[in-house]
């Protein structure tokens, strides 16, 4: 039996009635703990990383952001209150988000949001649309690279394709659709139309490879329309990324084998992003605990799904690659996007798919530490030795580089070398896009919900809503708190007829 040990005092929210309150982390039988008290709800106890030894792993990868230089919203209350990205708030927009409608062609019992259940219609106008875009690319200093409309379901918009041509006039480098995938099945018009109109990513829902967690979690067996929409999609090439809402006890068992569906896939699947279940407040305690999926729960679950061939030590924190974009940032001389999240919002890795379709971690040849070691060595001696350094630590780079690299080890497909050479001294993102095209990216984001808020996660968090009143909000506090309010306020009564 280990001792109880605080880690840290934090902000927490009342899963009752969302007041914040005070609340601790702390370390307890190996377990990363997070407890609560409201005055007028009582104590609240709650797993918030199910393994001790993986919180201290990640935390090594915490990085401090700058934050926006001009944020919309000014700091008045305790965070989160009145929220908004404030001069509080650690990093800036990595992936905006847009709800351009609540209304949904399904009734899903997990979800954020539903216009059929809350008989009230929110869906911006293409012109408050536009603004909101405008809002997230006005960000300093660096505007928002990436969005993705998301909803209800963003496909029962008549002028979706138009919302997507709109977000690259606006000049948004990677644009995606969180959906469904109903209509994209049954209408094989609409994914040639998206990829015309400059989509790049399908953000798909898919909850398993057989029907059952389908009936229990959309209570329809979707399976047969999400292989249509996939095949509708492969036909035009636009590219997918598998979303599964992991519920503990009724999907949890299946993540080897929708990564082993992606892998058989990958021509047109670039990535498994799995979501772990938030919860409402009002959910019991104990359906809380039980259905809980936390990353290292995820992370052992893939290593022993897949019989080892990816491993929980394959997984990194999100914001462990900072010292790529350090290292770019320092080379172009010019701020970048960079991945100052929390440690604990995300984990990571990329798979590759040889000749013999066996899987392949990149960790299996690229030796992750010392690369991302030497990467922030460069990115140091070159901003301390300024532009006349510039030269001599590509030099030394290209030099350094391959020594991180087991071509032995790496897909007899790829010339991993050769590729990461051409990314750093040549800086093609050509080369960046061949890597990318041939991998998979499996990530797990746990999302918070009132229960495991934790203040110091949100402060970090580079995900974030874009909403009609020039607000950008953090996605947590988003569904935790705000999505009703703001709704409402922008709402028409809603008619199903």
């Amino acid at each position: 039996m280990g001792e109880m040990m605080v880690i840290k005092k934090t902000k927490s929210l009342c899963p009752e009635c969302l007041n914040i309150i005070d609340a601790e982390v702390y370390e307890e039988q190996d377990k990363i703990m997070i407890r609560k008290e409201c005055q007028e709800h009582g104590n609240f106890e709650n797993t918030y990383w199910s393994s001790s030894k993986m919180y201290h792993e990640a935390a090594d990868y915490g990085h401090k952001g700058d934050g926006l230089e001009n944020p919309q919203t000014s700091y008045e209350s305790e965070c989160p209150q009145n929220c908004g990205i404030c001069s509080e708030h650690e990093s800036h927009t990595i992936l905006g988000l847009i709800d351009v409608t609540n209304r949904c062609n399904m009734r899903c019992p997990v979800c954020f949001a539903n216009a059929a259940a809350s008989k009230y219609l929110y869906e911006p106008s293409y012109e408050e649309i536009r603004q909101m875009l405008r809002n997230l690319r006005s960000n300093q200093p660096v505007a928002t690279p990436a969005i993705q409309y998301a909803g209800g379901e963003p496909t029962m918009r008549k002028d979706i394709v138009d919302l997507v041509k709109l977000a690259r006039e606006e000049g948004f480098s990677h644009t995606q659709i969180a959906t469904n995938g109903i209509k994209l099945a049954k209408n094989p018009e609409l994914a040639k139309e998206l990829k015309e109109a400059g989509l790049n990513t399908i953000y798909l829902q898919f909850d398993g490879v057989t029907e059952e967690p389908y009936l229990k979690i959309r209570n329809r067996n979707l399976l047969p329309i999400k292989l249509e929409a996939i095949e509708n999609c492969r036909a035009v090439d636009l590219g997918i990324v598998l979303v599964p809402t992991l519920i503990k006890g009724i999907n949890h068992d299946q993540i080897g084998e929708i990564i082993r569906f992606a892998a058989d896939n990958i021509d047109i699947i670039h990535g498994v992003n799995f979501q772990p279940v938030s919860f409402a407040g009002r959910t019991p305690h104990e359906e809380v605990e039980k259905q809980r999926v936390t990353i290292p729960d995820f992370e052992n679950m893939v290593e022993e799904q897949t019989d080892s061939q990816i491993k929980a030590d394959d997984f990194y924190p999100a914001s462990s690659v900072i010292p790529i974009s350090d290292f770019i940032e320092a080379m172009e001389g010019e701020a970048k996007v960079a991945f100052t999240c929390h440690p604990h919002c995300g984990a990571a890795t990329y798979i590759f798919v040889n000749d013999d379709n066996e899987i392949i971690p990149i960790t299996r040849f690229v030796d992750v530490d010392r690369f991302f070691d030497l990467l922030s060595n460069s990115s140091a001696d070159m901003n301390e030795g300024g532009i006349t350094a510039k030269p001599k630590m590509i030099a030394r780079a290209t030099i350094e580089l391959p020594k991180t690299i087991s071509l032995s080890n790496a897909p007899d497909s790829l010339d991993i070398k050769s590729i990461l050479i051409d990314v750093f001294r040549e800086r093609s993102y050509s080369a960046l896009g061949e890597l990318h095209h041939r991998a998979l990216l499996i990530s797990c984001m746990h999302f918070m919900d009132p229960w495991n808020f934790d203040q110091d996660r949100v402060k970090k968090c580079v995900i974030h809503y874009a909403v009609p009143d020039g607000r950008i909000i953090p996605f947590c506090t988003m569904n935790s708190i705000y999505r009703q309010e703001i709704e409402k306020k922008f709402a028409k009564p809603f008619n199903e007829d």
